[in-house]
């Protein structure tokens, strides 16, 4: 039986991507499908970084494939394509950003900045394009944890570019004063240099902009939801009920202001003893899971209590790039990958394909 362009949708149809939990011909995965004689030749483009799991997903389709009767060689071409999704209606996109993931708290001291750093730094590893910017201007600590000092360039004298490192793009106040100056600043004079950081930055060509949020729902926060086109919201949380008791506030903040959540990052959801090993769960247990299940979002992920964390990221090397093949590593790769395709599977943005209407006095 000779092979046909249909034989291979349908069993596309039949195979699900293992990440997403949807097959390729719905997700659109599938394109340009080629046969010559018993031969098939086609490419598979994820609409989410998967620098980690590639392999896996091409040898899963060809593995399938040739099952088919009467097919032959089977080749495989698998890459990923970064689009732009919706934001919150009424705010429009930013020129080279496509989306942007805010990433916050109800309360300080959980490790959201920690954990910001990882996503962005995972979402870079798995083969996206990154930026990290430090919307704390109170208390700004993307400078250490990134290893990176000195002040932005500008080219111009009104737009600044990005700071770099370990292949992310990254801003903060804390480039632009001293590390001992203080931030004497009111409500309206923060949010001004939220907007400054994020609008006069020359980010190039963002698949992901990673907004590193101060905690609590204030001025900020708010200017975040009504200003600034964000794709969707992390929330950080420990499983103590204080932290939880914040992080729902948190999270019904977005939820009011039409921000989609992503899901919620467990941190420091166990502590394993760096001599014996035992591990115990000095936060408490399941408190991100049960918050997950409440509110009907996912829970991307917990993270342990873990000493080399913090050392990794005090010294300014995050543990995706100071131990790229930990355990730990791969958690965070697993919830930036998560947190990509929860985004991957929202709507596009399709703003840039309507013509701008002027009307004119003739």
């Amino acid at each position: 039986m000779a092979i046909s362009e249909l034989n291979i949708q349908n069993a596309l149809k039949e195979l699900l991507d293992p990440n997403t939990g949807r097959d390729f011909i719905a997700s659109k995965s599938a394109k340009n499908i080629q046969i010559n004689g018993s031969d098939v030749s086609l490419d598979i483009v994820l609409g989410y970084p998967a620098n980690s799991v590639m392999d896996s997903v091409k040898t899963l389709v060809e593995n399938h494939l040739k099952k088919l009767a009467g097919i032959g060689r089977v080749t495989v071409n698998i890459g990923s394509r970064i689009v732009a999704h919706k934001a919150q209606q009424g705010v429009t996109l930013l020129p080279n950003v496509k989306n942007i993931i805010a990433v916050a708290s109800g309360k300080g001291g959980v490790g959201k900045s920690t954990t910001s750093v990882n996503l962005a730094l995972a979402l870079a590893a798995e083969g996206a394009t990154v930026g990290l910017l430090d919307a704390d201007i109170y208390g700004p600590s993307q400078p250490q944890m990134l290893g990176i000092s000195g002040r932005p360039e500008s080219s111009d004298g009104k737009s600044m570019e990005p700071m770099l490192a370990h292949g992310i793009q990254a801003m903060s106040i804390g480039f632009l004063v001293d590390t001992d100056t203080p931030m004497v600043w009111r409500g309206p004079m923060v949010t001004g240099a939220l907007e400054q950081l994020l609008r006069e930055t020359r980010w190039q060509d963002l698949d992901y902009l990673v907004i590193d949020l101060p905690p609590g729902t204030g001025d900020i926060q708010l200017t975040l939801a009504q200003k600034i086109p964000v794709t969707g919201a992390i929330i950080v949380t420990t499983p103590q009920d204080i932290a939880l008791l914040d992080a729902r506030k948190g999270l019904k903040m977005f939820e009011k202001v039409g921000i989609p959540i992503l899901g919620i990052v467990e941190n420091m959801s166990t502590y394993i003893c760096s001599k014996c090993g035992h591990e115990e769960h000095i936060f408490g247990v399941g408190g991100g899971a049960l918050m997950s299940k409440d509110y009907n979002v996912d829970l991307l992920g917990s993270l342990p209590l873990d000493i080399s964390i913090r050392e990794q990221t005090d010294g300014g090397k995050p543990t995706v790039i100071a131990a790229p093949d930990s355990k730990i590593a791969s958690i965070y790769k697993e919830i930036a990958r998560k947190a990509a395709i929860k985004i991957a599977n929202a709507g596009l943005d399709h703003s840039s394909k309507f013509p701008n209407i002027v009307i004119q006095n003739t």
